[in-house]
């Protein structure tokens, strides 16, 4: 993994791909490229790294919450869609780990996210060397090396505060991940959690005996936090607030599902604008502020159950919003605004947990240094072929090659954009891509190690 830090010499080595981020989609890619490599020739291998921000491998480690299960089919994992007998499939992994005959006996086919989990990182272990942990990308430009234009990333160790790194590519590939959403004036601290970092920040209450805990939101995350705080803290009074009637279940019967297929992509691609408006609100119940239907009913017979004993934990307000919450150090005061009378409940309560959303995390940051040379729509989004690579106005200079995103792409590529279900296909895509832009290429092929 050669490169050059703040205080050494220039880079020399040339990586073919360059990966931001090393979540899901881009550990996909990586197995995508490897098993290329596994059966092309010394010659015609494509080198490549990753950076990535967190120390070790992690996606969404605060939401493994004890019960919660994958939305997705374990079919749909890093590489199975692509290549059915990859060794990088979850039953290789079930193999591997002396469960597969287990896991089949459970007739299930969503693992616990637990599970899951430890199956990405079953993953990722194979890829240690050639990922960057603990480096944060924060610039990318161009470069001429001999006579060969080249991009230039620059990072940051996320440990070692001044100490950068500079890499060299021929291709980047983005995934960035996602950014939790706040409602307006909304800030974290000790008692006011997102629930993207969840676990940790319950652990600032171990010891404690929480009274009143609210949980802000109705989709599959509320859900799953709603019911482990009510089953987790049996003397706690659970709020959980939201501006609609209920819980909506999600839309996972099977012709729906197929908003999700890699085919789904292409037909979505082609798209108009209009269409692509309509697809993305006929479908937003696969995917968007809905809950898994038995989880539904769990919680409501629970709260039934609760309403026939006369002794409720499990306190719904809904058709309502939380209007303020103002940590004081010991407890938090809450006011919610029932909006079809206006009328407000003022709450005492140790935590607000937010189960608000993400939205896709913004590159043009990273990118300034290459704005002029990405086209960018009205929104300020990226405009992006089919290929996931980005485009540049006619009238730029090319970069000196692809620059891809992973997520982000809803506006272009439909719901999957920042999803499992087409990870490995997706992953295939780029790949593909970047072989076909280096057969056009008169330059001299990278040795890989």
């Amino acid at each position: 993994m050669s490169s050059a830090d703040a205080s050494g010499t220039a880079p020399t080595e040339v990586h073919d791909i360059l990966g931001v981020g090393f979540g899901p989609s881009n550990l996909a890619l990586a197995i995508a490229v490897q098993e290329y490599n596994d059966q092309a020739s010394h010659a015609d291998r494509l080198s490549y790294v990753f950076l990535e921000k967190q120390d070790r491998f992690g996606w969404h480690r605060d939401m493994l919450l004890d019960g919660a299960t994958m939305q997705v089919s374990f079919l749909k994992d890093l590489a199975t869609m692509r290549n059915p007998v990859s060794r990088y499939g979850f039953l290789a992994y079930l193999h591997d780990k002396g469960r597969l005959v287990d896991f089949i006996n459970h007739q299930s086919f969503f693992p616990s996210r637990a599970e899951f989990h430890d199956y990405l990182e079953w993953a990722a272990a194979d890829f240690a060397d050639r990922v960057a942990y603990g480096e944060n990308a924060e610039a990318v430009s161009v470069c001429r090396i001999g006579g060969e234009r080249l991009f230039r990333v620059t990072s940051h160790h996320t440990r070692e505060p001044g100490r950068t790194t500079v890499r060299l590519a021929r291709h980047i590939v983005l995934a960035p991940g996602l950014t939790p959403r706040l409602p307006a004036g909304v800030a974290e601290s000790k008692r006011v959690w997102h629930s993207n970092g969840f676990l940790s920040s319950l652990d600032t209450l171990a010891g404690a005996e929480p009274r009143r805990l609210v949980v802000v939101g109705a989709g599959q995350s509320a859900a799953e936090i709603t019911e482990f705080l009510h089953r987790c803290f049996g003397a706690a009074e659970v709020c959980a607030v939201f501006e609609r009637y209920g819980y909506s279940p999600a839309d996972d019967s099977p012709y729906a599902n197929r908003i999700f297929d890699p085919e789904a992509v292409d037909r979505y691609f082609r798209a108009d604008d209009a269409l692509k408006r309509r697809l993305l609100a006929y479908h937003a119940n696969t995917n968007y502020a809905v809950a898994d239907l038995d989880l539904v009913k769990e919680l409501y017979r629970r709260a039934y159950q609760e309403q026939v004993a006369g002794a409720g934990r499990l306190r719904i307000l809904n058709v309502s919003r939380l209007v303020s919450a103002e940590d004081r150090g010991d407890h938090v005061d809450v006011t919610v605004r029932e909006l079809s009378s206006g009328s407000t409940t003022r709450l005492t309560a140790d935590a607000v947990v937010y189960a608000t959303g993400y939205r896709s995390a913004d590159v043009r940051p990273l990118l300034s240094a290459v704005a002029e040379h990405i086209e960018w729509d009205e929104s300020g989004r990226p405009r992006v072929a089919r290929d996931y690579r980005l485009t540049g106005p006619a009238q730029a200079v090319p970069l000196p090659g692809g620059i891809y995103l992973q997520g982000g792409t809803e506006h272009t590529h439909g719901i999957t954009s920042s999803l499992l279900s087409v990870s490995a296909v997706r992953a295939q895509e780029i790949r593909d891509s970047i072989l076909a832009d280096r057969l056009s290429d008169r330059r001299p092929l990278v040795r890989a190690p």
